[in-house]
């Protein structure tokens, strides 16, 4: 399945085209096998409630950019240029994060994040957020 998430940076909102891996089986593939992502493409990971989480590169081909977010659709914390085949995890959450759960996780090429003005703190809208919490609501 396709979909778009918008981001809110200080130069205004930034979109990125999507896929939605939201059961276990999508999750744990991922972008695995892949040899290439487009710009302004990615894959989202919802689940279905907040929950620590964390990510490894087993089988993936190309270097990534991780985005966590709260389920607010806040930017909690953002890892950068994961190492393709790399099977140290890679935690959710910065050290001494009061609030680690996550609701959703964007994964864009290497740079991507730079490249689009992503930081912790911005906002992204998404329709799957609760939108009644959604720190930037669909609409």
């Amino acid at each position: 399945m396709s979909d778009r998430v918008v981001f809110q940076t200080p130069s205004g909102p930034v979109g990125v085209s999507v896929e939605i891996a939201d059961d276990e089986a999508e999750r744990a593939q991922g972008l695995m096998f892949r040899r290439e992502l487009a710009e302004n493409r990615g894959m989202l990971f919802i689940y279905d409630q907040p929950r620590t989480v964390s990510f490894w590169m087993r089988n993936t081909l190309i270097p990534l950019d991780l985005v966590f977010l709260d389920d607010t659709g806040t930017v909690r914390y953002i890892h950068r240029n994961a190492r393709p085949l790399d099977e140290t995890p890679i935690p959710g959450s910065a050290i001494g994060d009061p609030r680690p759960e996550r609701l959703m996780v964007v994964e864009v090429a290497a740079g991507e994040a730079d490249r689009l003005g992503l930081a912790v703190g911005q906002p992204m809208a998404h329709p799957r957020l609760p939108q009644d919490r959604a720190a930037l609501p669909c609409g």
